[in-house]
């Protein structure tokens, strides 16, 4: 979803999310999250390294830039684009 449209109080599905759309919600059912929640507290790193292993091939590096979003607006930041965070993802790995 866009960044701008989420609401806090409306988070019954990963697509409620900023940045997330049917195909993130794939990406994130397969590394065992269903719903919004699940995201509380994970490691947004580990997550891609995780993917990575799971399908069998290296993510786009962007993909790490929305786990990064969903992670931090799950754990109370504001919701942003995932692009804001290709600077922090460029300068980590």
């Amino acid at each position: 979803m866009n960044p701008a449209r989420v609401r806090r109080d409306r988070l019954a599905r990963l697509e409620d999310l900023p940045n997330i759309g049917p195909a993130m919600t794939r990406d994130l059912n397969l590394l065992g999250i269903k719903t919004p929640s699940d995201l509380i507290g994970r490691d947004a790193y580990a997550m891609y390294q995780e993917l990575s292993v799971r399908t069998g091939r290296r993510q786009d590096p962007c993909v790490l830039d929305v786990f990064l979003s969903v992670v931090r607006f799950m754990n109370g930041e504001p919701a942003q684009p995932w692009w804001a965070f290709t600077e922090e993802r460029k300068r980590t790995i």
